[in-house]
């Protein structure tokens, strides 16, 4: 194999290499966005919370768990008062310069009621 060939192989592992930890990374942050806002809703959905609580326990996960999604925001937009929604949003990291990827995520629950019987 001479030199020429082995750049071009080189230079096409190295590029397969990147995509898949940069898919991986994407996928992580899914995730982690998915998680933070099944565990807002989890809390909002209970007993006597609003849908705040939701959000401040969404926030608490993405505080100590959520370092592969960047500038993160939650709100729960699309809350009423049977069913709670939460949603994660943030910035995948890229080991590219200049790609922005972003992720998105939502739960919906029905809210606990107490019902009298």
């Amino acid at each position: 194999m001479g030199s020429v060939e082995f750049a071009i192989l080189a230079v096409v592992v190295l590029l397969l290499t990147f995509t898949a930890i940069q898919v991986g990374l994407y996928f992580h942050a899914r995730k982690v966005a998915q998680s933070a806002a099944r565990q807002g809703v989890e809390a909002a959905r209970q007993f006597g919370a609003t849908p705040g609580d939701g959000v401040a326990q969404a926030q608490v996960f993405l505080a100590k768990f959520g370092g592969s999604v960047q500038g993160s925001s939650v709100t729960s937009a699309g809350s009423s008062a049977g069913q709670v929604r939460i949603t994660v949003h943030g910035s995948v990291a890229t080991l590219v310069p200049g790609l922005h990827l972003n992720v998105t995520q939502h739960v919906d629950a029905p809210v606990e009621v107490w019902t009298a019987q």
